[in-house]
């Protein structure tokens, strides 16, 4: 489970400043991957798509997130928002209940929960979606609300492609928040239909574009859940929000009559032997933080082949790292300061991955100065930086900096971890 930490004002300000600098090394990234192109010709489609890829998940969803922290609320509006903090899907259900509870309305009302969003599952669903094959359990994208996303998501498909689903996400309220107007949840939860897939008109990523009308997902939601369950009860608070058209996160438009169903789950009876054990979503590994630990573990594979072309004699290392007249002992020192850096990049990216704020502070604080330094040659004529010469060693230093200094690695990174709620705790609350 998680638990909030305290707020560190000195830990504020660098993560600020890192992520500020990963924006703008990002920008100085795109600039030289345009002059690249014009050396290699943009008839090289693997550069193009190379560049797009860049462009769409890194430097525009950056760059967003720098202007939307400056002129988006940061309170509780009815709308979630996306990991770059553009507004998103409207919230338009809320819930009472444990989360046994709402697992069971909705198994029962024919919804499948819906699979993490991890390398595989990422790789299923499009497949799935270019093959037209079934994938019910279909992972969705990470949507924001009290600062973290989705616990959980549930979804129908439709035609037997997830191409086109229904589909809701779950977020559990902090404890003692209440609704604007004093009305006390347990849950809120945005659903939407995807009728097809396009590209983000904000981000140019590959998403799902969402039917405009929201309230038709939001009644469905509603309707299957109480034919199913006996035991439901809804009421409506209408005109919780003012009705509104506007346009989410991907770029689609949307609208709403600004009601909000509250479903009341309190009386569904649950299974104790299937009740499951409550979750939280900043628990769970987020894939900036992977992707972080593989390209530290990245520099220190370079650095450990870099010992070995030392010790093996290569001509070109030697012309760029050593002097061909260097002594033996000379070169004994630089293989064992190679190696020893290289030891080092295998901790700090095992520490990494395993969460520790700690370790990508100082990933982050290396991939920043590294950043910096080859900044200043490359202003001062120094050096010059191009495929074949630095920019490989300088894409993953900024690439680093851009993945671990994101929201989601950083929240993870700045959990505490509590004791988990034994079974049989939560099966005496839910019989409760």
């Amino acid at each position: 489970m998680y638990k909030a930490p305290s707020r560190d004002v000195t830990d504020s300000w660098l993560d600020h400043g890192f992520f500020v600098l990963g924006g703008a090394a990002s920008v100085w990234l795109a600039f030289l991957l345009v002059g690249e192109s014009f050396h290699l010709g943009w008839g090289r489609l693997w550069f193009s798509f190379v560049f797009w890829a860049f462009l769409a998940y890194l430097l525009l969803p950056r760059l967003h997130r720098i202007l939307t922290s400056i002129y988006v609320p940061g309170y509780f509006i009815g709308r979630a928002r996306t990991s770059d903090g553009l507004l998103g899907d409207p919230v338009n259900v809320a819930l009472l209940g444990t989360e046994p509870q709402i697992h069971t309305i909705m198994d029962s009302a024919g919804w499948t929960k819906a699979d993490d969003v991890t390398l595989a599952s990422s790789g299923r669903i499009v497949s799935s979606t270019i093959l037209r094959r079934s994938y019910t359990e279909a992972p969705v994208s990470p949507l924001y609300l009290f600062d973290r996303q989705q616990d959980f998501a549930y979804q129908q498909e439709v035609n037997n492609t997830p191409g086109k689903r229904h589909h809701v996400r779950f977020w559990r309220c902090p404890d003692g928040w209440l609704l604007p107007g004093g009305h006390k949840v347990d849950w809120l939860a945005a659903g939407t239909y995807d009728r097809s897939v396009g590209l983000s008109l904000f981000t140019l990523q590959i998403t799902h574009k969402i039917e405009q009308n929201t309230d038709v997902e939001r009644d469905h939601i509603v309707r299957t859940v109480s034919q199913a369950n006996p035991d439901v009860l809804v009421q409506v608070i209408e005109d919780f929000s003012t009705g509104y058209h506007s346009r989410n996160g991907g770029g689609d438009s949307i609208s709403t009559d600004g009601d909000l169903p509250i479903i009341d789950a309190r009386r569904v009876p649950v299974s104790t032997e299937h009740a499951p054990i409550a979750t939280d979503s900043r628990d769970r590994r987020p894939a900036p933080t992977m992707m972080g630990a593989a390209l530290v573990a990245g520099r220190a594979i370079a650095a450990f082949g870099l010992v070995m072309a030392l010790l093996t004699g290569s001509d070109v290392t030697f012309d760029n790292l050593t002097d061909p007249g260097m002594t033996t002992a000379a070169l004994a020192v630089v293989v064992a300061v190679v190696l020893l850096f290289g030891l080092g990049e295998v901790f700090l990216a095992w520490r990494v991955f395993l969460g520790s704020n700690g370790a990508r502070v100082i990933a982050m604080t290396l991939s920043s100065a590294s950043i910096l330094l080859q900044a200043v040659d490359y202003s001062t004529g120094t050096t010059h930086i191009s495929l074949e010469a630095g920019l490989a060693g300088l894409a993953t230093d900024i690439l680093v900096l851009l993945a671990l200094s994101s929201q989601r690695a950083r929240i993870f990174a700045k959990r505490q971890r509590v004791p988990a709620v034994p079974a049989s705790v939560v099966s005496r609350r839910v019989a409760s």
